[in-house]
């Protein structure tokens, strides 16, 4: 299993109100220029979400959702504290209840 770190808010919060593209894409130019493989991933309507030990973390949150899911602690709490209006959380997956949050996600 591997753990996960997010952060959580409305679709529209995240993707039309905070400038989270331009976020992300500076974040992706700074790791290119690393030579850091990419290690966050936005994801709509996440799947963890429907997890029963997920509840009070879904109820907390304006629906459809979106997040940003990580697997460096550092980054998501930049991110919370960059975009201030989120849920942060993390979660282990694969497991019983939570799928892999990146099987189901393409490449471009």
């Amino acid at each position: 299993m591997t753990r996960y770190y997010y952060v959580l808010a409305s679709e529209h919060f995240l993707l039309e109100e905070e400038p989270l593209a331009e976020v992300l894409e500076e974040r992706t130019q700074y790791y290119e220029r690393k030579g850091k493989e990419i290690d966050f991933w936005l994801v709509r309507q996440p799947a963890f979400l429907e997890a029963p030990e997920m509840k009070s973390v879904k109820q907390q949150c304006p629906q459809p959702a979106a997040a940003v899911i990580t697997t460096d602690i550092n980054f998501r709490n930049w991110l919370k504290l960059r975009l201030e209006y989120v849920v942060k959380g993390e979660f282990e997956a694969p497991s019983e209840t939570i799928p892999d949050p990146l099987a189901s996600l393409t490449t471009a």
